[in-house]
């Protein structure tokens, strides 16, 4: 999908050195990856803590099958 985004020279160059990436649409491109996946991350996380996964072992009884 092509799209067409303002965003100012600095934070640009801060993009390209975060992500490692010379040219715009890989740069834009990885970015908007990672924060799909820690939007997505902290969304199970949230489901976990609010009980919407039912476990049947503990988490004692995980480590201990775990050694």
């Amino acid at each position: 999908m092509r799209i067409t985004v303002d965003i100012s020279d600095e934070i640009f160059e801060d993009l390209c050195a975060l992500t490692g990436e010379k040219k715009k649409s890989p740069a834009i491109s990885k970015a908007v990856e990672e924060f799909v996946k820690r939007k997505k991350a902290a969304q199970f996380g949230k489901m976990i803590r609010e009980g919407y996964f039912d476990y049947p072992s503990t988490a004692e009884e995980i480590e201990a099958a775990d050694r």
